[in-house]
C-alpha cells in the first residue's frame, strides 16, 4: 500500500525507486487505493505507474469489495464502485507495458474483469479471498467463476492467492477451493497455483 487512507503517500517516489534498484522491493502493492477514495487514474498516482512501467515492477491493484461497513471501519474515503476493475482502462492506456494483477478477481464485477483481462494481455487477476470466502456453501459460485475464466482463454493469467492476514487456516481453504474444481485439468491447477506466477512475476525457478 502506498498511500494512508486519507490519501496521504507512505512512501515518496524516491524511496520507491531506491528500494527498487537497491533489491530491497520486487514489487508494488498492495495499491488500495479504493480505501483511499481514489480511482486508479488519479493524478496523484501517475508517478507510482509510471515507475513501475520504467523499473518493469509488478504491481498488485486490490480490486472488488471489502468488509462490510468498510467506511465507517476506519477508511471513511472507501467507496464501493472504485473497486470496478474497468477504472484502471486509461493507466493501461498511458502506459502499455505495464504489468498488473488484479486482487480478488474484481468481483463482483466479473465481466468487467474478463472483458478487461481479454483487451490487455499484461492484466493478470488472483482468486485471493473468492477462493475460499464462501466456505464450502460458496464453492458453487466460485467454480462458476473460475470456469467461465477457463472457458474465455485466461487460464493462463490466473493466479492463486489466500489473502491470509490473520487466519492461517484461509491458505488451506483457498487450496481446496480450487483443488475441487473438478473441471480443471492437472496443468491448469498447476498454472493456477505455481506456473502462472512465475511467468507473471518473471521468476527463475524452473517451470517444470
Amino acid at each position: 500500500m502506498v498511500l494512508e487512507a486519507d490519501a496521504r503517500p507512505v512512501l515518496s517516489i524516491e524511496a520507491l525507486r531506491r528500494q527498487f534498484t537497491n533489491g530491497e522491493a520486487k514489487l508494488l502493492g498492495e495499491m488500495m487505493t479504493q480505501y483511499a477514495g481514489l480511482r486508479p487514474d488519479d493524478d496523484v498516482l501517475e508517478p507510482y505507474w509510471k515507475l513501475a512501467e520504467e523499473l518493469d515492477v509488478p504491481v498488485m491493484l486490490h480490486t472488488g469489495t471489502s468488509f462490510p461497513g468498510t467506511a465507517y471501519a476506519g477508511y471513511p474515503n472507501f467507496r464501493l464502485s472504485l473497486g470496478n476493475p474497468m477504472l484502471l482502462e486509461e493507466v493501461l492506456i498511458r502506459h502499455p507495458r505495464l504489468r498488473v494483477w488484479l486482487a480478488h478477481g474484481g468481483l463482483p464485477w466479473k465481466q468487467e474483469t474478463f472483458a478487461l483481462m481479454s483487451q490487455y494481455p499484461q492484466v493478470y487477476m488472483d482468486v485471493s479471498t473468492i477462493c475460499w470466502i464462501g466456505g464450502a456453501s460458496g464453492r458453487p459460485e466460485f467454480h462458476a467463476f473460475l470456469k467461465e475464466a477457463i472457458n474465455r482463454g485466461l487460464g493462463k493469467r490466473i493466479m492463486f492467492g489466500s489473502d491470509q492476514m490473520a487466519w492461517p487456516d484461509a491458505i488451506g481453504l483457498g487450496i481446496e477451493g480450487v483443488d475441487s474444481a473438478e473441471f480443471l485439468s492437472p496443468e491448469q491447477k498447476r498454472d493456477i497455483f505455481y506456473g502462472n506466477a512465475v511467468r507473471f512475476l518473471r521468476l527463475k525457478e524452473p517451470l517444470n
